[in-house]
């Protein structure tokens, strides 16, 4: 992603994008591949014979076969579309990433609303350097987001952490104006429809709150 992404507002920056792993290819499609095995299974169980009972049973058991073979191909493209197109963003102001395809799933927090960031490295992951990402906002567990099998999960963590820390170390003096600065950028969110009115609503009240 770039500077230029339109989904940047006025006085954001990108500072890291990472995207998924590609083990999420193999964690995401285990039933997919479950289901091509399954037909494969069948056709070993399937009856040569065409009529009678038997051809009936063989008609049904092809029809099963079929259908799992296929259904477990095209949730495997899926899977490898979807794994293409994810991408998570840190820049100067939020936390923001996409995934999925038919079910698209955007999440957008700013580091302002920030609470906590958790990253949860499974056994297979601290080994091919993948984990899980948990944004926390400052609403709490109902605050909460997941990213999951996100490539380089510690230094996401680092990255957000690091710009956050940065917003927060700015000195008593400029405190107003960031807060001005930020309200002007969560009109900009709204406007640009990337913030529904609840959502406009709780943080501007979360801005006030600092002041």
């Amino acid at each position: 992603m770039s500077d230029v992404d339109p989904r940047l507002i006025s006085g954001e920056r990108v500072v890291f994008t990472t995207r998924k792993h590609w083990a999420a290819l193999f964690t995401d499609s285990i039933l997919a591949l479950d289901m091509i095995v399954a037909s494969i299974v069948l056709s070993w169980i399937q009856p040569d014979t065409t009529t009678g009972l038997l051809g009936f049973f063989s008609r049904v058991i092809e029809l099963l076969r079929l259908g799992l073979f296929f259904a477990g191909c095209g949730w495997i493209v899926y899977n490898v579309i979807a794994w293409r197109t994810a991408e998570y963003t840190v820049s100067n102001l939020r936390v923001f990433g996409r995934e999925g395809l038919v079910r698209r799933r955007s999440s957008d927090t700013l580091l302002t609303s920030l609470s906590d960031v958790r990253a949860v490295i499974p056994a297979l992951g601290g080994l091919l350097g993948y984990g899980n990402i948990r944004i926390i906002s400052a609403s709490g567990e109902v605050g909460t987001d997941t990213f999951t099998a996100v490539r380089d999960a510690q230094g996401f963590k680092r990255q957000i952490l690091e710009q956050k820390a940065g917003i927060g170390s700015a000195s008593p003096n400029s405190n107003a104006a960031n807060n001005a600065a930020l309200l002007t950028q969560l009109d900009n969110l709204r406007a640009a429809g990337l913030l529904t009115p609840e959502e406009y609503a709780a943080k501007s009240a979360m801005l006030f709150n600092r002041v």
